[in-house]
């Protein structure tokens, strides 16, 4: 029988205890039936439970060892006697079967309740990302509404834009397909939206906007009142979340810099004492410092706003401007069509040659094709030359530094582009709502949009101004107005600028009056610039804390490393108890303290940098310039410093 047949059973047996399951699946489009997700959870489950099985069969050996090697294992720590049924290799063969069954069956378990829990998660996550957005899908709803188009087919044309306003797009598209497809009619279909939206705040706007269909009310001005609305709400919002985004703040601070510094120190002093501390350490170094910093990296990214990244899709259309003229097809021109592809490369290589920096401004991905390799060239050729040493710590420590400048030539030019990419986009973002201020006030008086742009080519607008007049020169040479605000925002390649471009060019396309669709577009701008310049105020004196621990980390460490391992290396052993706290000091291992306590710093300033960048600018690309900063100066702290 197949097993999904016994998946379908088990669910109609019991319908009720996966019902929140289901719900979560269709509020985040998840395309799978609660069957299909149970079947996929338990076959990843299974993996889950053989991978503890695994973990319980070392630790269940690990557990025996005295008995079957002779050698301590962990129960002598607490001077547990050996159960007299293990004493036997047949008792321990038995308790090694007992431990990985139960592991297994835990592992299971635990797979499996966590994998019911990830729907829930995308679906709060996908909430937090419709309700950033609705505002401005609620705007470009009321420009639609307010150059008279029908309720479908502002919800067609905000479908199709997905690429711009993201979720909430993919949201509407729900409506579409219930009127296209299922036979819907326009309510049916906003109410059933609105009992599978994952988000609270759509949720009440659709059956609000249900409210004004059905009573007949003026649904332009709801329109214009609810942006209002979303875009005070926005601020509260803002506060909110940036309440929260301290506390994750001060928790990573004290978690993985102030705590693995009192833990080093601990470990260091246990060391001194006789313990050998290296395993903690190298776990504490490669494993705990890595996998927390992900940890909060991942759980940021989740709750914050992340730096948008917008692509205009590209439509080719069918003209049908003159039907009745004949269409002749010619044959074997597929040569022809392969040669302007071939055209296109050459052109575009061209321009990268002539242009390379231009080239690196706009995509900042393209300089890791460059430096990649170029890293790793460097690397290979230093490991070539570096002298084969017998002694493991002395090579790591040869290598470890090159491996780090390796690193620092793939990030530097990252970060640098980055930056001058970055610049120009925020002074861009800064200017764009006195930019559309300056329209609707020359739209109000009775001129047309074009014309506005016309006007304004000689206002002082700083960045913003070349790209005006960029415009105009479009226009002049037989662009419209739309063709030419869609190649100042493939210009540009901004998600708030991508929004205010499609809000004005469909406003434009609906009437030649839109002042004030300008206005609320210039108000949203406004908002968001704030909010922007809120957050790194507020995320400031995080990323300053940032450093200022990081100083404190790398100084705690300079010190054990100059002033504490050394005089620990010189004590004389002579005259000292063979046993007892201070038996262990002839015995510790120095060079290696020194490798993980380097290792240990370069670990937390990539981390740290990383987070900074992610929390003050929402940003993981902007936090590169922030780990270069802090790997440098360990770089130089432990090669020129602390020599």
């Amino acid at each position: 029988m197949n097993p999904r047949n016994y998946v379908r059973k088990w669910i109609q047996h019991d319908s009720l205890r996966y019902s929140h399951v289901h719900a979560d699946l269709t509020a985040i489009r998840a395309g799978l039936t609660l069957e299909q997700f149970l079947w996929q959870s338990i076959k990843v489950a299974f993996l889950g439970g053989f991978l503890f099985a695994l973990i319980g069969f070392f630790a269940s050996t690990y557990l025996t060892l005295q008995i079957q090697t002779g050698k301590e294992g962990i129960y002598t720590m607490f001077n547990i006697p050996v159960p007299t049924v293990m004493s036997t290799t047949t008792g321990i063969l038995f308790f090694q079967i007992f431990v990985v069954i139960i592991s297994f069956i835990i592992g299971m378990y635990i797979g499996f309740f966590l994998l019911l829990k990830v729907p829930g998660i995308k679906k709060q996550n996908r909430a937090t990302k419709i309700n950033l957005t609705l505002h401005n899908a609620v705007a470009y709803m009321y420009a639609m509404r307010k150059g008279g188009a029908q309720l479908t087919t502002i919800f067609r044309s905000l479908s199709d834009r997905a690429d711009i306003y993201g979720e909430v797009a993919l949201d509407f598209r729900q409506i579409v397909r219930d009127t296209d497809f299922l036979g819907y009619d326009i309510v049916t279909a906003i109410r059933h939206l609105a009992d599978t939206t994952p988000s609270e705040k759509l949720k009440s706007f659709l059956e609000d906007l249900l409210s004004v269909i059905e009573s007949g009310g003026n649904m332009a001005d709801f329109l214009s009142k609810r942006v209002r609305i979303y875009q005070e709400e926005a601020r509260f919002e803002q506060k909110q979340f940036l309440t929260l985004l301290s506390l994750v703040a001060e928790s990573y601070v004290t978690l993985f810099v102030a705590g693995p510094l009192f833990l080093i120190i601990i470990m260091v002093v246990m060391g001194m004492m006789g313990g050998s501390a290296v395993l903690e350490l190298t776990l504490m170094t490669y494993a705990v410092l890595p996998i927390g910093s992900l940890v909060f990296i991942l759980f940021i990214n989740l709750i914050s706003e992340n730096a948008e990244k917008t692509e205009r899709y590209i439509r080719t259309t069918w003209l049908r401007t003159y039907a009745d003229v004949g269409i002749y097809k010619k044959r074997n021109e597929e040569s022809l069509f392969e040669q302007l592809k071939k055209y296109d490369r050459f052109r575009n290589i061209i321009h990268f040659i002539h242009h390379p920096l231009e080239s690196f401004i706009k995509n900042v991905n393209l300089t890791l094709y460059v430096t990649i390799p170029t890293a790793t060239l460097y690397a290979v050729v230093v490991f070539l030359q570096i002298p084969n040493y017998s002694n493991i710590e002395t090579f790591v420590s040869v290598i470890d530094d090159h491996i780090v400048i390796a690193l620092l030539i793939i990030l530097i030019p990252y970060a640098i582009f980055y930056e001058i990419w970055a610049h120009k986009i925020l002074g861009i973002q800064e200017l764009i709502p006195d930019f559309l201020e300056r329209m609707a006030g020359i739209n109000q008086v009775g001129l047309t949009i074009a014309q506005a742009i016309s006007i304004m080519i000689n206002t002082n607008l700083g960045l913003i101004g070349y790209e005006i007049r960029r415009i105009k020169r479009d226009m002049d040479w037989g662009a419209n107005f739309t063709e030419a605000l869609v190649r100042f925002e493939e210009r540009v390649r901004a998600p708030s600028i991508a929004r205010t471009v499609t809000l004005i060019t469909k406003a434009s396309e609906m009437s030649g009056h839109i002042g004030e669709v300008l206005s609320i577009a210039s108000t949203d701008a406004k908002m968001t610039e704030m909010l922007k310049k809120e957050r790194l105020a507020e995320m400031f004196i995080y990323t300053a804390i940032v450093y200022l621990s990081f100083f404190v980390f790398i100084f705690v460490v300079g010190v054990l490393t100059t002033q504490f391992l050394p005089v620990l290396a010189n004590i004389s052993t002579q005259g000292l108890p063979s046993t007892g706290a201070l038996s262990g000091i002839g015995s510790i291992p120095i060079a290696t303290f020194k490798r993980l306590l380097y290792h240990a710093c370069l670990v937390q300033a990539l981390f740290s940098g990383l987070i900074a960048g992610q929390m003050g600018e929402s940003s993981l690309a902007a936090g590169v310039k922030h780990a270069c900063i802090l790997l440098v100066i360990s770089l130089i702290t432990f090669n020129f410093i602390l020599v």
